[in-house]
């Protein structure tokens, strides 16, 4: 496919990049920066090429995954400006779920058919450094077939420091417990002084890196993620994704690469201007751009680009779909950090519904695994009875507004 013979008024720079792509080569941070500060009828060719690169890998066929979120606390020892899910130990609105809970929360989930539990959660303090571990040990005796998907790079580092074991070390006890992968969070932008601005105190880039690559050595695989909308700019996106395909070309260890757009309305470091030039999130353009850019930037490395319907919603979730995305994440049952934050796309997709939406714009639903194997591909007719139909409608089934007014999981100060 030659992008000269068909828009023969393209910006040359731009034209030669994506015919490059095209024919297969990789491109650098200052071409992937050029993409991005492209709009207009150079914009349209992009998103062409990603939906092109995206459907000579994965044809039409678009997945998703049955699970369940379990944030097990909201209490952190940590402030982050865009957080608005964490509560100090000493307000009232915090809670803990003991391990008990949390294994019936899987089981439940298992019940309405999920492959896949995913775990995180606030940072407590004074944290059993084991609680990590007990907590993989309990759902697999419980569930054995169940996928743990948990804790972030943060949480990883900070039970490793509670257990005064060494990161391998404690990704080893972990993997032996029966954690399957994890999710690579708490990456927001991976430049050090974009950090210190919106997360003074959170984990270095250094031990980001650190923490992945050990996890993807030792056979755990994770996500790859970027949250982005605040205060960055191109170059700094550029640099992040750049970050992640150097780890890929070493490890390949992630198994999908999910772009987070920052939720502003409850955000501390917005409602209360913390931060000088920060923005109330990406534009629509900025997140066509991502997720276009993201398929063009990683192809040949990252072969999943993910959709987050908890942050852009149905209707753009499949916009993003003809864009060089080909997943659509998670069902969640229960999604508490993005939903505090602000997101208002509620905490449950039932599978019938992520169906027709893929249905809908002419692609194939398949139900995968955590790991991207397929389960099954539905047909056209091939609507059978939903998984989650007996689950409860409410938007409040065990979700965060819930589980903060519950005496029962008070967290105890003492």
């Amino acid at each position: 496919m030659n992008f000269d013979s068909i828009i023969k008024n393209i910006d040359p720079v731009i034209s030669h990049i994506l015919n490059r792509v095209i024919d297969g080569n990789h491109i650098s941070e200052e071409e992937t920066t050029e993409l991005f500060n492209s709009n207009g009828i150079e914009l349209n060719i992009i998103v062409m090429v990603a939906n092109h690169l995206c459907k000579r890998k994965k044809r039409d066929i678009v997945t998703y995954v049955i699970n369940r979120n379990i944030n097990f606390t909201n209490v952190c020892i940590k402030r982050c400006g865009f957080c608005a899910f964490s509560r100090d130990f000493r307000e009232e609105e915090g809670y803990y779920l003991p391990i008990e809970e949390i294994v019936g929360r899987a089981k439940e989930a298992e019940k309405f058919g999920a492959t896949e539990v995913c775990i995180q959660a606030g940072l407590p303090p004074r944290m059993d450094g084991m609680l990590y571990v007990d907590i993989c040990n309990a759902i697999k005796k419980e569930i054995p077939d169940i996928h743990i998907h948990a804790f972030s790079p943060e949480e990883i580092l900070y039970g490793a420091k509670r257990s005064n074991t060494s990161i391998k070390e404690y990704l080893k006890m972990l993997k032996e417990a029966g954690l399957g992968s994890i999710p690579g969070t708490a990456a927001e932008i991976l430049d050090q002084e974009i950090r210190d601005k919106i997360s003074p105190g959170r984990i270095s880039v250094e031990d980001w890196i650190e923490v992945i690559k050990c996890a993807h050595a030792l056979g755990i695989n994770s996500t790859s993620t970027i949250m982005y909308g605040h205060i960055e700019t191109y170059k700094h996106i550029t640099k992040h994704l750049n970050i992640l395909k150097n780890i890929q070309k070493e490890t390949r260890g992630f198994t999908e690469f999910v772009p987070l757009s920052f939720v502003h309305s409850e955000a501390p470091m917005f409602n209360k201007n913390l931060i000088e030039g920060i923005r109330n999130g990406p534009t629509g353009v900025e997140v066509l751009k991502m997720h276009a850019i993201a398929r063009i930037f990683f192809n040949n490395y990252i072969d999943n680009i993910q959709v987050s319907w908890v942050k852009e919603g149905p209707r753009m979730g499949q916009i993003l779909l003809e864009a060089g995305a080909n997943d659509f994440g998670g069902t969640l049952i229960n999604e508490s950090i993005s939903t505090s934050a602000g997101a208002s796309f509620g905490q449950l997709l039932k599978p019938k519904v992520i169906r027709n939406i893929i249905h809908t714009l002419g692609k194939i639903p398949a139900q995968r695994k955590s790991n991207y194997q397929i389960i099954k591909i539905f047909s056209n007719d091939d609507y059978f009875d939903d998984e989650l139909l007996d689950m409860s409608d409410s938007q409040d089934f065990g979700s965060y507004q819930e589980l903060i007014k519950m005496d029962r999981f008070k967290f105890k100060k003492n």
